[in-house]
């Protein structure tokens, strides 16, 4: 289990993250999201022990994490842009890494061949994507007890993150793995997430179970004889917009109850969306001032 608690991180004057309380529990599939220059990467790396916090604590199986050998061979952070020498090809990479955790060869190799990518050519010439392959490869084949990824879907292409989301999936399942990913495809996310947490004006703004929470938020789009404003509405709405007599809102509450309110407005028809994981972020984002 990861516990972060009252955490307080600061780069000088720069308060980036104040407060920030959070749970994540053994097995779990954790969606961290948040616009860019949340502190995302921040929090990734307090969480791995990279960084140390100014106060508050983080803890990784009830132990903290910062300058402790035992907890951090449990953890392996994968950072949007990780680090590797010039001349260093996938073989050395391995070597590398070999040194610090158990590395399952046959798991990298098996990886390496399905992304088509060979182990003796340096990593300097591949492409964005094919380095963040070999990368995803080490992550899988190191099989840590706690995976923490930053922009885990960046330069992926639709195949190779179909092959990392079933090996993250494979994972959880053989190993019982706790995965938190950082990453702006939330349609990604939604696949293999089972909970979430949104990094908002410097803290943990709400998170939960994923499907559980998406069950909680409705979108609605309603056609009337006349014009009808978001006021008329009488109950607060996430997002509004209106096309002539037609509009579309998302608004959090009991389904049945909005559309009975609806209904009480005397539309000509009435239906429900399916709401996805994008449109809860972008809906939160928007209902907290942003993107106007």
């Amino acid at each position: 289990m990861i516990e972060v608690i009252g955490l307080y991180k600061s780069y000088g004057k720069n308060t980036v993250l104040e407060n920030v309380g959070l749970t994540v529990a053994t097995g779990s599939v954790f969606g961290l999201v948040g616009i860019n220059g949340a502190g995302k990467s921040t929090l990734l790396r307090l969480i791995s022990g990279v960084l140390k916090p100014e106060s508050g604590e983080i803890l990784i199986d009830g132990e903290p994490v910062y300058e402790n050998e035992s907890v951090k061979r449990k953890i392996f952070f994968l950072p949007d842009d990780p680090y590797y020498t010039p001349n260093l090809s996938g073989e050395g990479l391995a070597q590398m890494y070999r040194t610090f955790y158990d590395f399952d060869e046959n798991v990298y190799a098996e990886y390496l061949d399905r992304f088509k990518l060979s182990p003796k050519n340096p990593i300097r010439n591949f492409s964005k994507g094919m380095k963040r392959q070999v990368f995803v490869s080490l992550a899988l084949a190191i099989r840590p007890e706690y995976l923490l990824l930053d922009e885990a879907f960046d330069g992926l292409d639709p195949l190779a993150r179909l092959v990392f989301k079933r090996g993250l999936i494979d994972l959880v399942g053989d190993k019982k793995c706790t995965v938190v990913i950082s990453s702006h495809s939330l349609r990604e996310l939604e696949d293999i997430s089972d909970s979430y947490g949104m990094l908002d004006h410097k803290t943990i703004t709400c998170s939960g179970e994923l499907e559980e929470d998406l069950g909680k938020i409705h979108k609605f789009q309603a056609a009337f004889s006349r014009p009808v404003s978001r006021e008329e509405l009488g109950f607060d709405v996430m997002t509004f917009s209106s096309t002539g007599r037609v509009i579309q809102f998302i608004v959090k509450g009991e389904a049945e109850e909005i559309a009975a309110r609806l209904a009480a407005l005397g539309p000509i028809f009435v239906e429900e969306i399916p709401v996805d994981f994008e449109e809860m972020f972008v809906s939160e984002v928007e209902s907290r001032g942003y993107l106007k």
